[in-house]
């Protein structure tokens, strides 16, 4: 296993992965209270999950 802690020395070519090592990632989210893999759901509710639109709180400044 490779110690990943310092990847600053790491060029971007070295960190790829080939088709073959990589590994499927399961999402899960939140529904009705509690969490779900996006891969159970049907399909009207996929479609509703990849419609979501993401943003970033900024952080509020004390003063």
């Amino acid at each position: 296993m490779t110690d990943l802690s310092d990847l600053s020395c790491l060029k971007a070519e070295e960190l790829a992965l080939r088709d073959e090592e990589r590994q499927p990632c399961e999402v899960w989210t939140r529904v009705m209270g509690y969490h779900r893999p996006v891969a159970s759901f049907n399909i009207g509710k996929k479609g509703e999950h990849y419609e979501r639109k993401y943003f970033c709180e900024p952080a509020t400044v004390r003063g």
